[in-house]
């Protein structure tokens, strides 16, 4: 999404009160989003604005770059100034919760039974479950029909490693290029090489697991065979889509946000699940925010803000949300309405049922200090400055130390 500057800070706005101190209905209720490219005319904004009057109150919306929202949500929790819904990036949620800033649904009465556990599990912390999925988006293979058809490669036959390196290899051979991704030295190098690192069966509490060492193993394996380009080791997921979309690749990693773009490249193409070392779907990670309710010193605005957010998150609204921002729904019965208005989807599907969060198997805040060494450890095996064996061993060290 195109991220764009906004002046000033948004504040909480107060609804009347009643003498004794709680909201008595009506006035305003502050709502912050990560998504500062919907104007006020967006099917987006009408969308917050219909749900404020459903809910009988004004909504007062707010939009920010998505590093912009996390801090201002923390230095407004303890300025005691908090929105009263917050829309926010699933990995900060257990960073918000740990700093008491987010309710839990338990307590504001949210229901989430439709909601897909795995989804689910990314704004979980400590057991307890801190908001509500608006939409997913995740990882899979994008690939070049027409380079793979010269290659003489079936893309049917690409289930696991060694069938896609195989292809890769047959692509080289025809005079085109492989495959391309972001290995960037941030959470989006880590992002992308996730799906290999957990499809090798590896876990995050063990960077240097045999497995884990495998999956590194077969990106510079990639870039030693000239299957995948140097520039990976700088590229970001936009970078690497303007690879892809030069006309030269058989594949690219990339995510469901580039659906759009794939409709005006030049050349037909097709997506694939990112496949398991042995087989099946490998679990790429989830991105896409959840619909959170703040603490409030107030604690009688809980009701008109669960109200919002159930509104927000309905099954109708869903269907309607997910698809101006090219996620999947974290309803099983809104995912089949999506794939049946537009079969290209289906693999997008598959591919979230697979996937898991960055900070699911209860890491919470301990995942960006495991991250971070994960993708220096990427950056040094695909430079060449270290094997992946000493990369991840490395990585392992630094990641146990500050979890400790």
């Amino acid at each position: 999404m195109v991220a764009v500057s906004l002046a000033g800070a948004a504040t909480a706005c107060s609804s009347s009160s009643s003498s004794d101190g709680s909201s008595d209905g009506g006035g305003s209720y502050a709502i912050w989003d990560p998504y500062p490219q919907f104007n006020d005319d967006s099917e987006w904004v009408k969308l917050l604005k219909s749900c404020g009057t459903s809910a009988g109150v004004t909504v007062e919306r707010t939009g920010y770059d998505t590093t912009d929202l996390t801090n201002k949500a923390l230095l407004a929790a303890q300025q005691d100034n908090s929105p009263d819904v917050l829309i926010i990036d699933n990995p900060v949620i257990s960073t918000l919760a740990e700093a008491g800033a987010l309710t839990t649904t338990e307590e504001t009465k949210l229901d989430t039974s439709a909601m897909e556990p795995n989804l689910l599990g990314a704004g979980q912390s400590g057991g307890k479950t801190y908001g509500v999925p608006i939409g997913a988006n995740t990882l899979a293979l994008y690939y070049n029909k027409d380079v793979l058809t010269a290659a003489g490669v079936d893309v049917a036959s690409v289930k696991d490693w060694p069938s896609l390196t195989a292809a890769l290899a047959k692509v080289k051979g025809a005079g085109k290029k492989g495959i391309t991704f972001s290995a960037i030295g941030t959470e989006e190098g880590s992002f992308q090489f996730l799906p290999w690192f957990w499809g090798s069966g590896a876990q995050l509490t063990a960077l240097d697991s045999s497995q884990a060492v495998s999956a590194l193993t077969l990106w510079t394996d990639w870039l030693k065979q000239g299957y995948a380009p140097n520039s990976v080791i700088n590229n970001t997921q936009t970078t690497s889509w303007q690879e892809f979309a030069s006309g030269d690749y058989a594949f690219s990693e990339n995510g469901t946000w580039q659906l759009g773009n794939a409709e005006k490249l030049g050349f037909e193409y097709g997506i694939i699940p990112i496949p398991a070392s042995g087989g099946g779907t490998a679990p790429a990670p989830t991105g896409g925010e959840f619909v959170s309710i703040p603490v409030q010193s107030d604690t009688g605005r809980y009701a008109t803000s669960q109200k919002l957010v159930s509104c927000l998150t309905s099954p109708d609204n869903l269907l309607t949300t997910d698809t101006t921002l090219s996620y999947i729904a974290p309803v099983a019965a809104v995912q089949d309405k999506q794939v049946a208005a537009d079969a290209k989807l289906k693999v997008w599907v598959e591919a979230v049922k697979a996937a898991k969060g960055r900070t699911g198997d209860n890491l919470g805040t301990k995942y960006p200090k495991i991250s971070e060494p994960l993708w220096t450890a990427t950056q040094a095996a695909l430079s060449g400055s270290k094997s992946p064996k000493d990369a991840l061993s490395a990585a392992q060290t630094t990641a146990a130390s500050a979890t400790k």
